[in-house]
């Protein structure tokens, strides 16, 4: 009978322990593949990053000169897609975790958004052309390609708040209602600083989308050959993923150099806000367990 469960135990392990060797090898690979292209990036566009390059207009129909603008106009696609988005997904998850009742319609609220993570961005752009380029008449402008890429990241921001909120327990909020709080007041001061880590999660992978993606912004925001930064936010922009698609695509005799350098500045872009994202993530938990 001993020797019977002493196996059965022997045999959990095996298994256990086959698993977790799979697992960790299938993370290994992942790890490997991102690390091969960052540094294939940083051997081909690596030097390209030079003074000149980062701060200097485009010139000579974009064979010459560097990428000043299209990184400023990038960001300010960027900050304007977070200024959107946040308020309005946090504030999504916070009423539908806190707010609203477990009936049909929340059911189909969330199966909606679900729906809409998957919907392909070329989409979205083609409803920002309809919608804010012609029919609010804003035109192919800063403003129009932000309120675009803010739909196409609304999503994620929600689905991770609301997860998020999931994570704080129920004792807080008892905790900070019995002493006399409001249940807003409970929101504000306990349950979303408790839950800032994954709201800030979810807001990095919001960035790293938005930064990256082409479809939108050829559809409502960019411009082909802009070198000037935009007059006000309803002037159009050069950004870094249009503008490595024209360079690609568009420009004949485009040197090498430039397209594999806007690559990697796209790159080291993403990366910036994804480490500060880390590191205001790590000192929230920090804070939460002290």
């Amino acid at each position: 009978m001993i020797m019977n469960i002493s196996g059965k135990v022997n045999k959990k392990r095996i298994i256990q322990n086959v698993f977790h060797a799979i697992l960790l090898l299938m993370s290994l690979i992942v790890i490997v593949f991102v690390l091969g292209i960052i540094i294939y990036l940083i051997v081909k566009g690596g030097s390209a990053l030079t003074w000149e390059f980062l701060t200097q207009k485009p010139s000579g129909g974009m064979k010459e000169g560097g990428i000043s603008t299209v990184i400023i106009g990038t960001l300010y696609l960027v900050l304007g897609t977070l200024a959107f988005s946040l308020p309005i997904g946090i504030f999504s998850a916070v009423y539908l975790h806190e707010y609203a009742r477990k009936n049909r319609l929340t059911r189909i609220i969330r199966l909606s958004i679900v729906n809409m993570a998957g919907v392909p961005s070329v989409v979205f752009g083609l409803f920002g052309l309809g919608f804010f380029v012609i029919f609010l008449n804003l035109g192919r402008s800063v403003i129009a390609g932000s309120l675009t890429l803010a739909l196409l990241i609304l999503p994620t921001i929600i689905t991770t708040t609301e997860q998020a909120l999931k994570t704080v327990p129920d004792t807080y909020r008892h905790a900070s209602l019995a002493l006399g709080a409001t249940k807003w007041q409970t929101i504000i001061k306990i349950v979303l600083p408790q839950a800032m880590p994954g709201i800030i999660t979810g807001a990095v992978l919001g960035i790293g989308r938005a930064a990256g993606e082409t479809a939108p912004i050829l559809f409502t925001a960019a411009a082909f050959y802009q070198p000037n930064l935009p007059k006000s936010v309803f002037s159009q922009v050069m950004a870094l993923p249009y503008h490595l698609y024209v360079l690609a695509t568009q420009v004949a005799d485009a040197p090498d150099e430039k397209k594999w350098g806007t690559a990697l500045v796209l790159l080291l872009i993403v990366l910036f806000f994804a480490s500060i994202a880390t590191a205001i993530r790590t000192r929230a938990r920090l804070r939460r367990r002290n």
